[in-house]
């Protein structure tokens, strides 16, 4: 968990149907922090110093055995890295799946209206950080719980909405980060309101011998090892 003493070097409150996009620098922890209740977070994240690396969610649920993302779990980029790891989970509802809202998926929804939608944040995030369609890919969800029935339909489980929960994401790398604060595509709520989010980025205490996320298993060990290797001089 980050100290809570640590130096908050930023903190910003991303309103709802917003978007959102910095460089979370190695040695630093970004700490999503859930307002009011949010209606989901997407995130799509690339190595900031070489974006055609980037967050690969096949090898993320793949090489940890799991489609859910908490406390003890990494982001391994498609180059066999990790990003980010999970350093403190306070909701436990994140999702891996359920892709991101569009255009289409709001209007089918919600129904006619002018409801800002992740992909297209997700393009405008891009474009300022010199990026574009090409590097759209597979995200990740924050504060929704995603299941997939017996015949394989995904839907989003119910859950009490949980403010002042959060999500801490340990910079292993410099890690380029577009945030959309858009409702996910499968959230239950018929109602288009998202709430708003806060961004805190501290200083990452060091990591300990023990440290959950770099010695879960011998394939984040040897991610971390890549990873490292980054920045040896």
């Amino acid at each position: 968990m980050v100290d809570e003493l640590a130096k908050v070097i930023w903190e910003e409150v991303i309103p709802g149907g917003a978007y959102w996009s910095r460089v979370i620098k190695r040695g630093t922890t970004l700490r999503l922090l859930d307002l009011e209740g949010s209606q989901g977070v997407s995130m799509l994240c690339y190595n900031a110093d070489n974006p055609i690396e980037r967050y690969n969610a096949a090898d993320t649920t793949k090489i940890q055995f799991s489609i859910v993302l908490t406390q003890g779990k990494v982001l391994y980029s498609d180059m066999g890295r990790v990003l980010f790891s999970i350093t403190a989970d306070t909701s436990g509802c994140h999702d891996t799946l359920g892709g991101c809202s569009t255009e289409q998926t709001n209007r089918a929804k919600y129904g006619l209206g002018e409801w800002r939608n992740t992909r297209a944040n997700f393009l405008n995030g891009l474009t300022k950080q010199g990026l574009g369609k090409k590097d759209l890919m597979p995200n990740v969800n924050f504060f929704v719980r995603l299941a997939v029935a017996a015949d394989g339909t995904p839907f989003a489980v119910a859950e009490e909405p949980k403010p002042g929960s959060y999500i801490d994401l340990r910079a292993e790398m410099n890690v380029l980060v577009i945030l959309s604060n858009c409702p996910h595509p499968y959230h239950p709520s018929p109602v288009y309101a998202p709430k708003p989010v806060k961004a805190i980025i501290k200083q990452s205490p060091p990591a300990t011998p023990d440290d959950l996320c770099r010695t879960a298993n011998p394939e984040v060990i040897r991610g971390f090892q890549n990873t490292d290797a980054l920045f040896v001089n």
